[in-house]
Protein backbone atom coordinates (compact mmCIF):
# COMPACT_ATOMS: atom_id res chain seq x y z
CA UNK A 1 0.00 0.00 0.00
CA UNK A 2 2.79 2.54 0.99
CA UNK A 3 4.73 2.05 -2.46
CA UNK A 4 1.16 2.41 -4.08
CA UNK A 5 0.87 6.22 -1.90
CA UNK A 6 4.30 7.17 -2.87
CA UNK A 7 3.73 6.17 -6.91
CA UNK A 8 0.68 7.70 -6.97
CA UNK A 9 1.65 11.03 -5.16
CA UNK A 10 4.15 11.35 -7.01
CA UNK A 11 2.38 11.29 -10.38
CA UNK A 12 -0.36 13.48 -9.22
CA UNK A 13 2.14 16.14 -7.99
CA UNK A 14 3.95 16.18 -11.18
CA UNK A 15 0.38 16.18 -13.03
CA UNK A 16 -0.60 19.57 -11.42
CA UNK A 17 2.46 21.13 -11.94
CA UNK A 18 4.13 20.78 -9.12
CA UNK A 19 8.11 21.51 -9.61
CA UNK A 20 10.11 17.79 -9.56
CA UNK A 21 12.18 18.43 -6.47
CA UNK A 22 9.14 19.34 -4.46
CA UNK A 23 7.00 16.69 -5.74
CA UNK A 24 9.27 13.61 -4.74
CA UNK A 25 9.98 15.45 -1.59
CA UNK A 26 6.70 15.88 -0.66
CA UNK A 27 5.46 12.59 -1.92
CA UNK A 28 8.62 10.58 0.38
CA UNK A 29 7.75 12.77 3.56
CA UNK A 30 3.71 11.70 3.04
CA UNK A 31 5.25 7.99 2.62
CA UNK A 32 7.39 8.62 5.80
CA UNK A 33 4.68 9.62 7.68
CA UNK A 34 2.51 6.50 6.75
CA UNK A 35 5.36 4.35 7.60
CA UNK A 36 5.77 6.18 11.15
CA UNK A 37 9.56 6.29 10.42
CA UNK A 38 11.48 9.55 12.01
CA UNK A 39 11.37 12.43 10.02
CA UNK A 40 15.06 12.74 10.71
CA UNK A 41 15.55 10.01 9.12
CA UNK A 42 14.04 11.23 5.27
CA UNK A 43 16.36 14.18 6.30
CA UNK A 44 19.37 12.46 6.69
CA UNK A 45 18.62 10.44 3.35
CA UNK A 46 18.73 13.79 1.80
CA UNK A 47 21.51 15.21 2.90
CA UNK A 48 23.09 11.96 2.46
CA UNK A 49 22.32 12.24 -1.41
CA UNK A 50 23.68 15.60 -1.83
CA UNK A 51 27.15 14.45 0.94
CA UNK A 52 29.02 12.50 -2.11
CA UNK A 53 32.51 13.77 -3.31
CA UNK A 54 31.79 12.91 -6.64
CA UNK A 55 28.75 15.38 -7.38
CA UNK A 56 31.22 18.33 -6.70
CA UNK A 57 32.40 18.16 -10.46
CA UNK A 58 28.89 19.40 -11.26
CA UNK A 59 29.19 22.99 -9.71
CA UNK A 60 32.43 22.98 -11.64
CA UNK A 61 31.55 21.98 -14.84
CA UNK A 62 28.44 23.77 -15.03
CA UNK A 63 30.94 26.83 -13.99
CA UNK A 64 33.18 25.82 -17.03
CA UNK A 65 30.48 25.41 -19.64
CA UNK A 66 28.66 28.39 -18.71
CA UNK A 67 32.17 30.47 -19.07
CA UNK A 68 33.09 28.97 -22.42
CA UNK A 69 29.40 29.93 -23.73
CA UNK A 70 30.67 33.53 -22.89
CA UNK A 71 33.95 34.46 -24.02
CA UNK A 72 33.20 33.57 -27.65
CA UNK A 73 34.39 29.64 -27.56
CA UNK A 74 31.14 28.93 -29.21
CA UNK A 75 31.76 31.28 -31.87
CA UNK A 76 34.74 29.95 -32.91
CA UNK A 77 33.75 26.45 -33.08
CA UNK A 78 31.01 27.72 -35.54
CA UNK A 79 33.82 28.60 -37.62
CA UNK A 80 36.00 25.89 -37.76
CA UNK A 81 32.60 23.26 -38.33
CA UNK A 82 31.85 26.15 -41.50
CA UNK A 83 34.46 25.33 -43.33
CA UNK A 84 34.90 21.19 -42.44
CA UNK A 85 31.52 20.59 -43.16
CA UNK A 86 29.90 24.09 -44.43
CA UNK A 87 29.64 23.20 -48.43
CA UNK A 88 27.07 20.50 -47.95
CA UNK A 89 23.18 20.86 -49.11
CA UNK A 90 21.42 22.48 -46.05
CA UNK A 91 25.52 23.21 -44.99
CA UNK A 92 24.36 25.48 -41.82
CA UNK A 93 22.68 22.49 -40.10
CA UNK A 94 25.89 20.64 -41.15
CA UNK A 95 27.63 23.12 -39.19
CA UNK A 96 25.61 23.24 -36.34
CA UNK A 97 25.75 19.59 -35.64
CA UNK A 98 28.97 19.51 -36.17
CA UNK A 99 29.97 22.92 -33.47
CA UNK A 100 27.14 21.07 -31.13
CA UNK A 101 29.63 18.44 -31.35
CA UNK A 102 32.82 20.37 -30.60
CA UNK A 103 31.17 22.34 -27.66
CA UNK A 104 29.56 19.28 -26.01
CA UNK A 105 33.12 18.50 -26.13
CA UNK A 106 34.07 21.34 -23.88
CA UNK A 107 30.76 21.90 -21.80
CA UNK A 108 28.35 18.71 -21.23
CA UNK A 109 25.82 20.63 -21.03
CA UNK A 110 22.56 20.11 -23.29
CA UNK A 111 21.13 23.88 -22.58
CA UNK A 112 24.15 25.61 -22.63
CA UNK A 113 24.93 23.99 -26.32
CA UNK A 114 21.53 24.80 -27.75
CA UNK A 115 21.64 28.07 -26.03
CA UNK A 116 25.37 29.10 -27.46
CA UNK A 117 24.87 27.55 -30.86
CA UNK A 118 20.89 28.68 -31.04
CA UNK A 119 22.23 32.06 -30.45
CA UNK A 120 24.93 32.24 -33.09
CA UNK A 121 23.17 29.89 -35.51
CA UNK A 122 19.85 30.36 -35.60
CA UNK A 123 19.73 33.87 -36.72
CA UNK A 124 22.41 32.61 -39.74
CA UNK A 125 20.60 29.82 -40.91
CA UNK A 126 17.64 32.09 -41.05
CA UNK A 127 19.24 35.02 -43.16
CA UNK A 128 19.72 31.94 -45.51
CA UNK A 129 16.66 31.45 -46.31
CA UNK A 130 16.04 28.04 -43.87
CA UNK A 131 12.84 27.44 -42.22
CA UNK A 132 12.74 28.38 -38.30
CA UNK A 133 11.35 24.82 -37.85
CA UNK A 134 14.39 23.29 -39.27
CA UNK A 135 16.79 25.66 -37.15
CA UNK A 136 15.51 24.31 -33.99
CA UNK A 137 15.43 20.92 -34.92
CA UNK A 138 18.54 20.82 -35.58
CA UNK A 139 19.72 22.72 -33.07
CA UNK A 140 17.82 21.03 -30.31
CA UNK A 141 19.13 17.33 -31.27
CA UNK A 142 22.22 18.21 -31.78
CA UNK A 143 22.81 19.45 -28.22
CA UNK A 144 21.97 16.36 -26.92
CA UNK A 145 25.56 15.14 -28.40
CA UNK A 146 27.04 17.42 -25.07
CA UNK A 147 25.47 14.64 -23.12
CA UNK A 148 27.11 11.31 -24.66
CA UNK A 149 30.80 13.35 -25.99
CA UNK A 150 32.84 13.61 -22.21
CA UNK A 151 33.18 15.75 -20.06
CA UNK A 152 29.43 15.08 -19.26
CA UNK A 153 28.17 16.25 -15.61
CA UNK A 154 25.38 13.73 -16.41
CA UNK A 155 27.85 11.06 -16.60
CA UNK A 156 28.80 11.71 -12.82
CA UNK A 157 25.59 11.93 -11.42
CA UNK A 158 24.74 8.25 -13.20
CA UNK A 159 28.30 6.74 -11.18
CA UNK A 160 26.86 8.12 -8.00
CA UNK A 161 23.73 6.90 -8.18
CA UNK A 162 24.80 3.66 -9.44
CA UNK A 163 24.09 0.73 -7.05
CA UNK A 164 27.33 -0.59 -8.21
CA UNK A 165 30.67 0.71 -8.46
CA UNK A 166 31.38 2.52 -12.33
CA UNK A 167 34.22 4.33 -13.34
CA UNK A 168 33.88 8.12 -14.69
CA UNK A 169 36.47 7.87 -16.66
CA UNK A 170 35.23 4.47 -18.26
CA UNK A 171 31.93 6.71 -18.63
CA UNK A 172 33.69 9.49 -20.26
CA UNK A 173 35.91 7.39 -22.83
CA UNK A 174 32.40 5.05 -23.83
CA UNK A 175 30.48 8.09 -24.68
CA UNK A 176 33.01 8.79 -27.61
CA UNK A 177 32.02 6.44 -30.06
CA UNK A 178 28.01 6.71 -29.85
CA UNK A 179 28.80 10.24 -29.45
CA UNK A 180 30.10 10.31 -32.95
CA UNK A 181 27.83 7.99 -34.12
CA UNK A 182 24.89 10.38 -33.33
CA UNK A 183 26.53 13.01 -34.94
CA UNK A 184 27.12 11.79 -38.18
CA UNK A 185 23.22 10.42 -37.95
CA UNK A 186 22.11 13.57 -37.21
CA UNK A 187 24.07 15.27 -40.02
CA UNK A 188 23.17 12.48 -42.71
CA UNK A 189 19.35 13.71 -41.53
CA UNK A 190 20.29 17.14 -42.00
CA UNK A 191 21.15 16.66 -45.50
CA UNK A 192 18.54 14.58 -46.50
CA UNK A 193 15.90 16.95 -45.15
CA UNK A 194 17.95 20.08 -46.75
CA UNK A 195 17.78 18.60 -50.36
CA UNK A 196 14.00 17.66 -49.69
CA UNK A 197 13.15 21.44 -48.60
CA UNK A 198 15.91 22.62 -51.25
CA UNK A 199 18.11 24.66 -49.14
CA UNK A 200 21.38 25.99 -50.77
CA UNK A 201 24.82 24.35 -49.82
CA UNK A 202 27.42 27.09 -48.61
CA UNK A 203 30.80 27.82 -49.85
CA UNK A 204 34.76 26.64 -48.63
CA UNK A 205 36.46 29.77 -47.25
CA UNK A 206 39.68 28.07 -48.34
CA UNK A 207 42.25 25.94 -46.14
CA UNK A 208 44.32 29.31 -44.95
CA UNK A 209 40.80 30.57 -43.62
CA UNK A 210 40.17 27.04 -41.58
CA UNK A 211 43.40 26.95 -40.29
CA UNK A 212 43.28 30.23 -39.30
CA UNK A 213 39.51 28.86 -37.50
CA UNK A 214 41.45 25.42 -36.36
CA UNK A 215 44.04 27.28 -34.35
CA UNK A 216 41.82 30.19 -32.88
CA UNK A 217 39.13 27.55 -31.27
CA UNK A 218 42.24 24.99 -30.57
CA UNK A 219 42.58 26.48 -26.89
CA UNK A 220 38.94 26.09 -26.25
CA UNK A 221 39.20 22.36 -27.56
CA UNK A 222 42.05 21.42 -25.25
CA UNK A 223 39.91 21.59 -22.62
CA UNK A 224 38.11 18.31 -23.12
CA UNK A 225 41.67 16.62 -24.31
CA UNK A 226 42.94 17.85 -20.61
CA UNK A 227 39.99 16.96 -18.63
CA UNK A 228 40.03 12.99 -20.22
CA UNK A 229 43.74 12.60 -20.37
CA UNK A 230 44.51 14.01 -16.87
CA UNK A 231 41.75 11.41 -15.58
CA UNK A 232 43.34 8.28 -17.64
CA UNK A 233 46.83 9.17 -17.13
CA UNK A 234 46.24 9.57 -13.19
CA UNK A 235 47.08 13.31 -13.17
CA UNK A 236 44.01 14.42 -11.12
CA UNK A 237 40.24 12.66 -10.21
CA UNK A 238 37.38 13.00 -12.39
CA UNK A 239 36.02 15.92 -9.40
CA UNK A 240 39.19 17.49 -9.76
CA UNK A 241 39.09 17.53 -13.05
CA UNK A 242 36.09 19.94 -13.16
CA UNK A 243 37.95 22.18 -10.94
CA UNK A 244 41.17 21.99 -13.75
CA UNK A 245 38.66 23.00 -16.66
CA UNK A 246 37.29 25.90 -14.35
CA UNK A 247 40.78 27.09 -13.90
CA UNK A 248 42.11 26.59 -17.62
CA UNK A 249 38.64 28.23 -18.97
CA UNK A 250 39.62 30.94 -17.18
CA UNK A 251 43.00 31.44 -18.36
CA UNK A 252 41.83 30.89 -21.87
CA UNK A 253 39.13 33.40 -22.01
CA UNK A 254 41.46 35.86 -19.98
CA UNK A 255 44.88 35.35 -21.22
CA UNK A 256 43.88 34.01 -24.57
CA UNK A 257 40.51 35.16 -25.76
CA UNK A 258 40.47 38.41 -23.70
CA UNK A 259 36.83 38.04 -23.47
CA UNK A 260 36.29 37.71 -19.92
CA UNK A 261 35.80 40.15 -17.89
CA UNK A 262 34.58 40.28 -14.00
CA UNK A 263 31.18 40.81 -15.38
CA UNK A 264 30.75 37.99 -17.21
CA UNK A 265 32.50 35.80 -14.83
CA UNK A 266 29.90 36.88 -12.10
CA UNK A 267 27.18 36.27 -14.68
CA UNK A 268 28.53 33.15 -15.15
CA UNK A 269 29.34 32.14 -11.32
CA UNK A 270 25.62 33.49 -10.65
CA UNK A 271 24.03 31.34 -13.33
CA UNK A 272 26.15 28.40 -12.32
CA UNK A 273 25.22 28.78 -8.12
CA UNK A 274 21.47 29.02 -9.49
CA UNK A 275 21.81 25.86 -11.43
CA UNK A 276 23.49 23.80 -9.40
CA UNK A 277 21.03 24.54 -6.31
CA UNK A 278 18.54 23.28 -8.49
CA UNK A 279 20.55 19.93 -9.48
CA UNK A 280 21.89 19.50 -6.23
CA UNK A 281 17.90 20.35 -4.15
CA UNK A 282 16.40 17.51 -7.16
CA UNK A 283 19.18 14.89 -5.95
CA UNK A 284 18.75 15.63 -2.76
CA UNK A 285 14.80 15.12 -2.82
CA UNK A 286 15.44 12.36 -5.43
CA UNK A 287 17.95 10.27 -2.97
CA UNK A 288 15.00 10.46 -0.45
CA UNK A 289 12.46 9.03 -2.33
CA UNK A 290 14.93 6.37 -4.02
CA UNK A 291 15.86 5.38 -0.36
CA UNK A 292 12.05 4.89 0.39
CA UNK A 293 10.93 3.24 -2.71
CA UNK A 294 14.24 0.58 -2.23
CA UNK A 295 12.86 0.05 1.61
CA UNK A 296 9.35 -0.79 0.12
CA UNK A 297 11.06 -3.27 -2.13
CA UNK A 298 9.80 -1.50 -5.67
CA UNK A 299 13.10 -2.56 -7.43
CA UNK A 300 12.35 -6.48 -6.92
CA UNK A 301 8.72 -5.81 -7.59
CA UNK A 302 9.57 -4.79 -10.81
CA UNK A 303 12.32 -6.87 -11.45
CA UNK A 304 10.10 -9.56 -11.33
CA UNK A 305 7.22 -7.64 -13.08
CA UNK A 306 9.37 -7.27 -16.02
CA UNK A 307 11.20 -10.96 -15.96
CA UNK A 308 7.57 -12.46 -15.60
CA UNK A 309 6.38 -10.50 -18.83
CA UNK A 310 9.94 -12.36 -20.65
CA UNK A 311 13.12 -14.14 -19.78
CA UNK A 312 14.53 -12.98 -22.55
CA UNK A 313 17.05 -10.60 -22.35
CA UNK A 314 16.40 -8.26 -25.75
CA UNK A 315 12.99 -7.92 -24.54
CA UNK A 316 13.60 -7.34 -21.08
CA UNK A 317 15.81 -4.53 -22.18
CA UNK A 318 13.65 -3.19 -25.19
CA UNK A 319 11.08 -2.93 -22.07
CA UNK A 320 13.39 -1.23 -19.85
CA UNK A 321 14.25 1.64 -22.80
CA UNK A 322 10.60 2.26 -23.68
CA UNK A 323 9.98 2.97 -20.02
CA UNK A 324 12.59 5.13 -19.76
CA UNK A 325 11.62 7.15 -23.03
CA UNK A 326 7.95 7.21 -21.57
CA UNK A 327 9.04 8.58 -18.21
CA UNK A 328 11.73 11.27 -20.20
CA UNK A 329 8.70 12.96 -21.51
CA UNK A 330 7.73 14.06 -18.38
CA UNK A 331 10.48 14.13 -16.03
CA UNK A 332 14.21 15.79 -16.59
CA UNK A 333 17.08 13.88 -17.15
CA UNK A 334 19.08 14.25 -13.65
CA UNK A 335 16.23 13.28 -10.95
CA UNK A 336 15.43 10.84 -13.65
CA UNK A 337 18.87 9.10 -14.32
CA UNK A 338 18.84 9.10 -9.70
CA UNK A 339 15.89 7.49 -9.24
CA UNK A 340 15.94 4.81 -12.49
CA UNK A 341 19.32 3.70 -11.88
CA UNK A 342 19.51 1.85 -8.64
CA UNK A 343 15.92 0.35 -10.07
CA UNK A 344 16.87 -0.50 -13.24
CA UNK A 345 20.37 -0.71 -13.58
CA UNK A 346 20.84 -4.33 -11.18
CA UNK A 347 17.56 -6.07 -13.81
CA UNK A 348 19.96 -5.08 -16.78
CA UNK A 349 23.18 -6.35 -14.95
CA UNK A 350 21.06 -9.87 -14.25
CA UNK A 351 20.85 -10.03 -18.08
CA UNK A 352 24.39 -9.63 -18.74
CA UNK A 353 24.46 -5.65 -19.56
CA UNK A 354 27.72 -4.15 -18.14
CA UNK A 355 26.64 -1.25 -15.86
CA UNK A 356 29.37 1.08 -18.07
CA UNK A 357 27.36 0.13 -21.04
CA UNK A 358 23.89 0.78 -19.64
CA UNK A 359 25.25 4.32 -18.41
CA UNK A 360 25.86 5.46 -21.99
CA UNK A 361 22.34 3.74 -23.32
CA UNK A 362 20.28 5.11 -20.32
CA UNK A 363 21.99 8.75 -21.12
CA UNK A 364 21.39 8.52 -24.82
CA UNK A 365 17.50 7.59 -24.09
CA UNK A 366 16.84 10.43 -21.77
CA UNK A 367 18.85 12.99 -23.85
CA UNK A 368 15.69 12.29 -26.58
CA UNK A 369 13.45 12.84 -23.67
CA UNK A 370 14.96 16.18 -23.48
CA UNK A 371 13.06 16.70 -26.83
CA UNK A 372 10.57 15.64 -25.78
CA UNK A 373 7.41 17.41 -25.03
CA UNK A 374 5.57 17.76 -22.12
CA UNK A 375 8.68 18.74 -20.63
CA UNK A 376 11.45 18.60 -22.35
CA UNK A 377 13.78 21.63 -21.43
CA UNK A 378 16.28 21.56 -24.70
CA UNK A 379 12.95 22.00 -26.91
CA UNK A 380 11.39 24.85 -24.74
CA UNK A 381 15.22 26.59 -24.56
CA UNK A 382 15.40 25.87 -28.29
CA UNK A 383 11.99 27.25 -29.32
CA UNK A 384 12.49 30.69 -26.98
CA UNK A 385 15.75 31.23 -28.81
CA UNK A 386 14.87 30.17 -32.16
CA UNK A 387 11.51 32.55 -31.79
CA UNK A 388 9.31 29.22 -32.72
CA UNK A 389 6.42 27.68 -31.32
CA UNK A 390 6.88 24.33 -29.97
CA UNK A 391 3.88 22.38 -31.94
CA UNK A 392 5.06 23.81 -35.07
CA UNK A 393 9.46 22.11 -34.29
CA UNK A 394 7.35 18.57 -33.13
CA UNK A 395 5.37 18.75 -36.51
CA UNK A 396 8.70 17.96 -38.31
CA UNK A 397 11.33 16.67 -35.95
CA UNK A 398 10.76 13.37 -36.35
CA UNK A 399 13.39 12.20 -39.38
CA UNK A 400 15.91 13.64 -36.12
CA UNK A 401 14.13 11.13 -33.43
CA UNK A 402 14.12 8.93 -35.90
CA UNK A 403 18.21 9.39 -35.83
CA UNK A 404 18.79 8.95 -32.44
CA UNK A 405 16.60 6.21 -31.74
CA UNK A 406 18.19 4.45 -34.11
CA UNK A 407 21.71 5.40 -32.99
CA UNK A 408 20.27 4.17 -29.37
CA UNK A 409 19.16 0.79 -30.62
CA UNK A 410 22.50 0.44 -32.35
CA UNK A 411 24.68 1.24 -29.24
CA UNK A 412 22.72 -1.19 -26.77
CA UNK A 413 22.64 -4.32 -29.34
CA UNK A 414 26.41 -3.52 -29.96
CA UNK A 415 28.00 -3.33 -26.72
CA UNK A 416 31.33 -3.21 -28.01
CA UNK A 417 30.50 0.71 -29.52
CA UNK A 418 30.68 2.05 -26.07
CA UNK A 419 33.13 -0.54 -24.28
CA UNK A 420 35.96 -1.02 -27.15
CA UNK A 421 37.32 2.59 -26.04
CA UNK A 422 37.82 2.00 -22.34
CA UNK A 423 38.78 -1.80 -23.11
CA UNK A 424 42.04 0.08 -24.49
CA UNK A 425 42.90 1.98 -21.65
CA UNK A 426 43.02 -0.88 -19.15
Amino acid sequence: MELTVLLLLLAVFLAIGVPVAFSLGAASLVTFMLLDIPMLVAFQRMAGSMNVFTLMAIPFFVFAGDLMARTGIAERMVRVAEGAVGRARGGLGQVDVGASMMFGAVSGSAVASVSAMGSTLMPMMKEKGYDTDYAVNVTITAAILGILIPPSHNMIIYAAASPVSVSVGDLFLAGVIPGLLAGAALMFVAWRVAINRGYPGGEFPGWVQFARAFVGAFPGLMTALIIVFGILLGVFTPTESSAVAVIYTILVGVLVYRTLGLGKFVEAASGAVRTTAMVMLIIGTAGMFGWLFAFLHGPELLANTLTTISSNPVIILLMILAILLILGAFMDMAPLIIITTPIFLPVAMDVGIDPVHFGIIMLINLGIGLVTPPVGSVLFVGCAVGGAKPEAVIRTIWPFYGALIAVMLLVAFVPSLSLWLPEQFK
